[in-house]
């Protein structure tokens, strides 16, 4: 066990996994370009452009089953012992939720449907027909464009963005899905 923690300590990149070792050429050079026109529209907008982020994340929602303290009691005499409570268990069903939100809290929470597949098809239906209307919110209160700052990040390989309709952070709205 000793040897291992040395072993971590003297070279960590043998026992961690870093997912940018693994990028192509043109996978870096996108996300260095994506990070300069980032840099650059933040210089030029401030917090306008802050305002137009939308990011978003999945997370798993587990069902419990709580008792309430009324359900739980029980009439006892004084010099019988307390019952014993009984632990929660976790529930059987477990639901993924999509969240959504921007730098004023929440736009979208979005539960999944049990045996769906999350990948850039489900992403771009999701975009499309759910935080479409949050645009439309957003537009109301005087929110020109979105950015999906997921493009920095994305899973899908160089140029997905444009395949999947995101909108470029370089470009003014030129996108099909935000337009």
């Amino acid at each position: 066990m000793i040897v291992t923690h040395i072993k971590v300590i003297l070279n960590p990149h043998t026992t961690t996994y870093n997912d940018c070792d693994t990028y192509q050429d043109e996978q870096k050079e996108s996300r260095v370009n994506f990070s300069r026109n980032f840099l650059r529209r933040f210089q030029t907008e401030q917090n306008d452009f802050l305002g137009r982020i939308i990011t978003g994340d999945e997370t798993w929602v587990y069902s419990w089953d709580p008792e309430t303290k009324r359900q739980s009691a029980e009439w006892r005499d004084f010099d019988e012992p307390r019952p014993e409570k009984v632990r929660r268990k976790q529930g059987a069903l477990k639901v993924t939720h999509m969240i959504f939100f921007d730098m004023n809290g929440v736009i979208l929470r979005w539960p999944v449907p049990i045996g769906t597949t999350i990948n850039a098809q489900y992403y771009k239906k999701v975009l499309q027909d759910k935080l479409r209307p949050a645009k439309e919110t957003t537009r109301a209160v005087g929110v020109r464009h979105l950015v999906s700052p997921r493009q920095c990040a994305s899973p899908y390989g160089p140029g997905s963005d444009r395949r999947f309709g995101w909108l470029q952070v370089g470009t003014a709205g030129a996108s099909s899905l935000f337009t």
